[in-house]
């Protein structure tokens, strides 16, 4: 009866940690999207940034990401996935304090590229953690599936909460907090997160990362699925992420008010697409076990993506662009980002687990510099000033 026994221990040990990773991810969730709604409103209206210094900053910070993007990811897979995810932390923190504490366009861009850096050293390292310490891979798409849904619950928290926050007090001061409290969040993981399972390179490290380099560089380009993930990666989520940047531009110059009743208004419209991303991952989450389920929702996101897109941009009035924002932040964007994220983790190993997934978020870096590159780059084109 002892075989058992362990096996059942082991099973709650895996319990155990699949909670500790989804409350990390709603934590972190709250604070960086509780930071962005602020930031995001903090840069367009009180910084009063143009289109065109925003996309600048979006650029820049691609391009620095790009850049440490798969250094990062080797780094991960040679020398553990937890400490670069406490590297992420420090260094996420230290951007979101300065964002707040100026609000010049330099130290902005500064901080976001930042920004940007902090989160090559956890994209891929989260994931990769996960499926070492737990160890069941016939379950990950769930536990994936399960991180995106918390991801989004945390950032709808977050939006009220440091909505609440910056119309309470004032937007730096939000900003500022949330950094302060993401240092925090660091600390926490330190202490409560184990990792047991990886091996750690003990000498010629130079080596063994262009190595691990090399394989992963081989995965993406000779998997025909991978290289299809890639392609619909530098399309799709480059894409929405500078449309994350510029659609409170959009939003402006269509009416949406710019003093505490706009912060009111875009934390209502951020709560929304979150509730709706809650809804379609639960939904889509027993799709995804096999490579069929996966392509049928990855085609039927991408399509709702580029239409939600298209609405935002050619809507002749505020309620469009609204219901455009929502569907594309609530259903198509965190699908497309959850079923790639399953779908390259089944077909990579722990060896190479980090630096593939970072592949793919260089690829998401590169088409965010492609698409930051291509936007509108004033107001007027936008529509009329905002009121």
């Amino acid at each position: 009866m002892k075989p058992p026994a362990r096996r059942g221990s082991a099973h709650r040990g895996s319990q155990r940690l699949a909670r500790r990773f989804l409350v990390w991810n709603f934590l972190r969730a709250v604070l960086h999207n509780g930071w962005w709604l602020v930031t995001s409103l903090y840069m367009a209206v009180d910084a009063g940034l143009s289109p065109a210094q925003l996309l600048v900053i979006a650029a820049a910070q691609g391009v620095a990401s790009t850049i440490f993007e798969i250094p990062a990811g080797v780094l991960s897979d040679t020398i553990g996935r937890k400490s670069a995810i406490v590297t992420s932390h420090v260094l996420m923190a230290a951007a979101m304090i300065t964002t707040g504490l100026s609000s010049d366009f330099l130290p902005l861009m500064l901080a976001q590229v930042l920004w940007g850096i902090s989160w090559t050293f956890a994209s891929g390292s989260d994931v990769a953690w996960a499926t070492d310490e737990i160890n069941q891979p016939e379950r990950m798409h769930l536990l994936i599936a399960a991180q995106g849904r918390w991801q989004m619950i945390g950032a709808g928290a977050g939006i009220v909460v440091f909505g609440a926050f910056a119309t309470i007090l004032d937007r730096p001061a939000a900003i500022v907090g949330a950094g302060v409290l993401m240092l925090v969040l660091g600390a926490w993981f330190t202490a409560a997160v184990p990792e047991n399972n990886f091996v750690r390179v003990r000498k010629d490290h130079l080596r063994v990362a262009l190595g691990i380099a090399r394989r992963g560089a081989r995965l993406a380009v000779t998997d025909r699925t991978v290289c299809v993930l890639v392609v619909v990666t530098v399309l799709v989520n480059g894409a929405g992420d500078s449309f994350a940047r510029i659609y409170p531009v959009r939003l402006s110059s269509l009416g949406l008010p710019s003093g505490t009743s706009g912060t009111v208004w875009f934390t209502a419209i951020s709560l929304a697409g979150y509730a709706l991303a809650v809804l379609a991952l639960a939904v889509a989450q027993n799709r995804l076990h096999d490579d069929r389920g996966a392509r049928t929702a990855l085609a039927l996101s991408c399509v709702t993506g580029l239409i939600s897109f298209a609405l935002v941009g050619l809507a002749p009035n505020l309620t469009g662009a609204i219901v455009g924002v929502v569907i594309a932040n609530g259903i198509a964007m965190p699908l497309i980002r959850t079923i790639t994220t399953i779908w390259v983790n089944r077909r990579t190993t722990n060896d190479i687990r980090a630096t593939t997934h970072s592949f793919l978020a260089q690829a998401e870096y590169i088409g965010e510099i492609v698409c930051a590159s291509s936007l509108p780059r004033s107001r007027e084109q936008w529509g009329r000033e905002p009121r």
